[in-house]
């Protein structure tokens, strides 16, 4: 039998051998042998595992059934889970931050729907599973790639400030009282931006849906209504977030008990608001929550005054104008080559395309090969001391120009007016040259561009997620949506959290020096955002799909990105080990991280929930010795990675996914096996 044929499949001489006898002896006493017409046979079909999984046992399994091996079963949010294993699929795949999440997706693709398609029905299920870290009441960036014509397109669906809005919309109540928002400016309405993730795909789905807008919410609402169990992640946000909750009466019921306890891991929750809003949307479009009862109640809940036990409340000054005037962008991103590929990422507001690119950029002058992880295995194996200095020293020098350079450009130049200015090779070279070998640079200095206006952007964000997706016809959406903090504001209306967003800007509106800040809060601005979902081609240009990829993470998503990028074309990882791999990385500040929660990093309990900090890691005393200052906390990081690559026969190609170990994700797409 020929390799791979499937046993049905006979050839001649083997077909004659099972009609007539081993060898075709005679076994009739010299008589004619007597041929029995062979039963007919049919040939299995193939089963179709699309859009399944499997349990530990290799059993299919479908996604929120229950049956065992269910990965969308809660479980605690453990930090890591060890033995995440790559997957592959024939020709379409969903990576996201949530089981059910990339289910919906999954089966949109498999009913033939396009990337747009998808991310429309993924979005619709993380609002309501992951409000921690996602709302239809959020913003969002993506990138579509377009199979036909080559084009790599961004859309912006950032938040905006509303028009009543002043450079000390965050730091004052007004002019006449010149104290914080109260209770903070986060959980005042001061923190609400205008929401713009569902103009955003409603703008993708215009220019590359195929299925009906209308059929792409019937997952979201179904959950929403017959009920899902909270995951670890969801109850230990409620469980952190509890006081504030208390706020607010519709997050207070929602969210607690009749005792005012957080809702526990594994309760169910319906949710028959937001069903309502999704369909809403479904038949009047993205209209129904910018416009008509929905846009009036979640402007009356940013206004709000006072909370449920009578405290104040800074309101926002938002209004409906604001909410109908709002509008999606499409933009173009922030491309560059990098050795054999061409990656693109977002662009401003986004300083995240324009950080990885510059990290990469820097990086593309040493031979990173060289410093390929030790000891790979499925978490990617142990980094190198050299690889993390070079790399973090990398970001040290884009993090000084990002910060200070870029903000919301339809308000603040680039220098140049160009990202290429901040990117070009000439000037990665000479920020190359500015990397010592033999010790860390500790705080980088911004190139010189003369003045411009500054702005610093020192957020921690939790409130996001990202995910990527391939379609049958071979189009590409990798998109990063965030509510910023987890469960955004605390306020909730019709069962959407409401963001915090407009807390991406900086508080003040000038620096020490009286200069305006370059990300400061201005009427219609969006602020300025470190998400980074990123493609990579294979060549000079768009055209050869290579890989896509992202991560939530606040201001270390570029840190993310660029490690899996790294890992993945630089040290030869698959998906899955890319994306598991330890992260590490630095901001522009003294201290670089190194993920400890990661299994191969080595830390020794100390009692009382303390460790170490690695003390005795060979990759923390190597660090040490180079001078920097060595963070291994644990990391967030919610990578989503697909990689296409050459099949078994080596003619054609597959697409292999990796979801990340440190949040609750899976891939799924069309396995189907025999």
């Amino acid at each position: 039998m020929k390799k791979n044929q499937p046993w049905w499949i006979l050839t001649p001489i083997a077909l004659s051998l099972s009609l007539f006898g081993c060898g075709g002896s005679d076994n009739n006493n010299g008589a004619p042998p007597v041929v029995t017409p062979p039963t007919t046979v049919t040939p299995p079909v193939a089963v179709d595992n699309s859009c399944l999984t499997t349990n530990p046992g290799t059993t299919p399994v479908v996604v929120g059934s229950g049956d065992p091996g269910d990965p969308a079963a809660p479980e605690q949010a453990s930090g890591y889970v060890i033995g995440h294993k790559l997957v592959t699929a024939k020709s379409y795949m969903v990576v996201a931050n949530h089981p059910l999440a990339t289910k919906a997706g999954c089966d949109v693709l498999k009913a033939g729907g396009s990337a747009a398609d998808a991310a429309i029905a993924v979005q619709a299920v993380l609002g309501l599973v992951e409000p921690q870290s996602s709302s239809l009441a959020g913003g969002a960036f993506m990138l579509y790639y377009d199979a036909k014509t080559n084009k790599v397109q961004a859309y912006d669906g950032r938040e905006t400030a509303p028009a009543a809005a002043t450079g000390d919309y965050l730091r004052y109540i007004d002019a006449a009282n010149q104290t914080t928002p109260v209770p903070s400016a986060r959980a005042s309405g001061r923190s609400i931006g205008t929401p713009g993730v569902m103009r955003m795909l409603e703008m993708a789905h215009g220019d590359h849906g195929k299925l009906a807008w209308k059929d792409l919410f019937g997952e979201g609402t179904r959950l929403a209504t017959d009920g899902f169990k909270i995951g670890g992640r969801m109850a230990a946000a409620i469980a952190g977030s509890a006081t504030s909750l208390k706020r607010d009466a519709e997050a207070t019921a929602y969210f607690l008990d009749a005792a005012g306890n957080a809702k526990p891991l594994g309760a169910t929750l319906t949710n028959p608001a937001y069903a309502a809003v999704l369909k809403a949307i479904a038949t009047q479009g993205a209209d129904a929550m910018y416009t008509g009862k929905i846009a009036e109640d979640i402007v009356a809940k940013i206004r709000i005054t006072q909370a449920v036990d009578g405290t104040a409340i800074t309101p926002g000054l938002t209004t409906l104008d604001d909410l109908k005037n709002y509008q999606a962008k499409r933009r173009e991103p922030v491309c560059a080559t990098y050795r054999a590929y061409y990656i693109c990422s977002m662009s401003p507001p986004s300083s995240g395309g324009i950080g990885v690119l510059s990290s990469l950029g820097i990086l593309e002058n040493f031979d990173l090969k060289a410093q390929t992880p030790t000891s790979i295995d499925l978490e990617g194996g142990k980094p190198t001391v050299m690889g993390v200095h070079l790399v973090s020293e990398a970001e040290r020098l884009a993090y000084a120009d990002r910060d200070k350079y870029v903000a919301d450009t339809d308000f603040v130049p680039l220098p140049g007016n160009s990202p290429d200015t901040l990117i070009n090779k000439t000037y990665m070279r000479a920020r190359a040259k500015l990397i010592d070998p033999t010790k860390s640079m500790g705080v980088a200095q911004p190139g010189d561009f003369g003045v411009l206006p500054q702005g610093i952007d020192t957020t921690v964000e939790h409130g996001t997620t990202h995910y990527s997706i391939v379609d049958k016809e071979g189009n590409v959406v990798t998109m990063t949506t965030t509510v910023e903090s987890t469960l955004g504001s605390y306020h909730m209306s019709h069962g959407i959290m409401l963001n915090n967003q407009l807390t991406d800007f900086s508080k003040d509106p000038t620096d020490d020096l009286g200069a305006p800040m370059a990300n400061r809060v201005q009427p219609g601005k969006r602020p300025r955002s470190t998400m980074a979902p990123t493609m990579v081609f294979n060549g000079t240009g768009p055209g050869d799909f290579l890989m896509a990829t992202g991560s939530p993470g606040g201001g270390t998503i570029i840190q993310y990105v660029v490690k899996t990028v790294v890992g993945a074309l630089d040290w030869g990882l698959d998906a899955q080990q890319a994306t598991s791999l330890v992260d590490f990385g630095a901001t522009n500040s003294t201290t670089t991280s190194v993920g400890g929660e990661h299994p191969n990093i080595i830390k020794t309990p100390l009692g009382n929930g303390k460790d170490d900090g690695g003390a005795n890691d060979p990759l923390v005393l190597g660090l040490t010795a180079l001078g920097h200052k060595v963070s291994t906390g644990a990391q967030s990081s919610g990578i989503s990675t697909i990689i296409r690559v050459k099949d078994k026969t080596g003619s054609g190609s597959v697409l292999t996914g990796g979801a990340d170990p440190r949040r609750e994700g899976i891939v799924l797409g069309d396995v189907v096996t025999p």
